[in-house]
């Protein structure tokens, strides 16, 4: 058992008035409250080489087997800050029977996501979601990594990206149009939207009982990788996630010898046709496993998105107003790439949105060999979660970082660029999100459209609570009132 020091880092105390107390907050059900009141042992994560000069990182397990992880999912971004100010940029903490390091702040991130010393593998994503997302890019490492993401680019070229456009333009405006008013749980009805959009524009499928099947399957598929109980107890998360990766299987082994004779504009098609210059192209299961990666990514992440930029429009309603005088300027036509390029407005409060509301909390890698973040010791074979939320609320980095602001990414003060890694909704170094021009103009495209179509707002004493169980929703699925314009 060790001491830890008073004050581990100035920009940490800094946070310490700002970040709202978990107790303020209403605990989930089966969460005793004595765990928040508790103080556990700190003690090393491990003991540095003798003569390394390296300190140890510091740490504690919480209560047994499930560690902090029930605080964790429950709390999100408060949970990570409060540890952050107890504990600094390099720590460790308990989670499904084992101990996690976490690494917050600018530069202890971009030590982890830079990777010189090629010591953080992707191995630590394996841990969460290997099962149910095999052999995605994301969980691909090093030369295989690259290799991949070469041949995965082809589907993400301009002249792609403008087909994908022309593809979810049309969807999503028919997609809204048929929500009318009232006082929808808006979150849910943008998850449905998206996947279906997804199935239509990453398939080809149009919408029916086939898409339905899909979609269930690729929810089942997200929930599973942060399942408490990690056996397919019949009934649970672990179970489903498995039975919803072999649906998917299922399906694309058997979609894929037509999308390889054919020449749809689809996601699927182009994957299966994608070759780079030296001949470089995905067996059949690569493009099965891609695919299965690529819808649970893209869906998810753009949802989260929509939902947190409505949930801030709806808060603020002068930039709702603002973002909709831009877009209706646009004229009636479903936009084209170049014009949602130009929607600025929604670009800013997008930007505002991921920083305040990342779609992916933490990102899961693990140590193949010996290292050191900022001059603590971490041994090989140790799970590692890079915090990119921390790091959208560094002091050093923004101003009043708890503020809805989208100003702070215009010119001249883009705070975004105060460090390389302030702003990483995206993530960061070669694992940077493939998909990032793909979902931002997807989530740009819809909130033009709701914006065309509707008015929206909340009371003013609202404030949305996001659920962290496996990525970050309104846990009430976000009620709003639903004025049709």
């Amino acid at each position: 058992m060790v001491t830890l020091p008073g004050t581990v880092s100035r920009a940490a105390g800094a946070l310490r008035e700002r970040v709202p107390p978990l107790t303020a907050l209403p605990l989930p059900r089966g969460v005793d409250e004595r765990w928040l009141h508790s103080r556990w042992p700190v003690r090393e994560l491990a003991t540095p080489p003798a003569g390394s000069g390296l300190k140890p990182v510091l740490g504690d397990a919480g209560p047994p087997l499930v560690g902090h992880m029930p605080e964790m999912m429950r709390f999100g971004i408060s949970f990570a800050l409060r540890r952050y100010e107890l504990y600094g940029p390099v720590s460790w903490t308990g989670g499904f029977g084992r101990r996690i390091v976490a690494l917050s702040g600018p530069e202890a991130t971009q030590i982890a996501l830079v990777n010189k010393d090629k010591a953080f593998s992707q191995e630590g994503w394996k841990f969460f979601i290997e099962k149910f997302f095999e052999r995605g890019l994301m969980l691909l490492d090093f030369g295989e990594h690259h290799l991949h993401r070469r041949i995965m680019q082809e589907a993400f070229t301009r002249p792609r990206l403008a087909g994908y456009v022309g593809e979810m333009g049309p969807a999503l405006r028919d997609g809204v149009a048929v929500w009318g008013g009232g006082r929808p749980r808006l979150y849910w009805a943008l998850k449905q939207l998206t996947l279906d959009v997804a199935t239509r524009v990453f398939m080809g499928m149009p919408s029916g009982a086939d898409a339905a099947r899909i979609n269930r399957a690729f929810v089942s598929s997200v929930r599973a990788g942060t399942a408490l109980v990690r056996v397919p107890v019949p009934g649970g998360r672990w179970s489903a996630g498995l039975h919803g990766r072999k649906v998917l299987e299922r399906y694309f082994a058997e979609t894929l010898p037509a999308k390889r004779n054919s020449d749809g504009d689809d996601l699927f098609s182009a994957l299966c046709h994608a070759t780079t210059e030296d001949g470089d192209r995905f067996s059949d299961t690569d493009i099965v496993n891609h695919m299965i990666f690529l819808m649970m990514a893209a869906h998810d992440t753009t949802t989260i998105t929509a939902a947190a930029m409505a949930y801030y429009l709806a808060k603020y309603p002068q930039w709702q107003e603002r973002a909709r005088e831009e877009s209706l300027a646009l004229g009636d036509d479903v936009l084209d790439i170049a014009a949602v390029e130009k929607l600025e407005t929604l670009d800013l409060v997008m930007k505002e949105a991921l920083r305040l509301v990342a779609p992916v909390p933490s990102l899961a890698r693990k140590t193949v060999k010996d290292t050191e973040v900022l001059g603590h010791y971490i041994p090989a074979g140790t799970l590692v979660g890079v915090s990119p939320t921390v790091n959208h609320f560094a002091p050093e980095c923004w101003t009043d970082p708890f503020a809805f602001d989208p100003e702070r990414f215009a010119e001249p003060r883009r705070e975004d660029k105060a460090h390389r890694m302030a702003w990483m909704p995206f993530g960061g170094g070669a694992h940077k999100c493939i998909g990032l021009h793909f979902g931002s103009l997807e989530v740009k495209l819809l909130m033009h459209e709701l914006l065309r179509a509707y008015r929206w707002s909340v009371p003013e004493s609202y404030t949305a609570r996001w659920d962290y169980v496996s990525l970050p929703v309104p846990a009430d699925g976000l009620p709003v009132r639903l004025t049709p314009r």
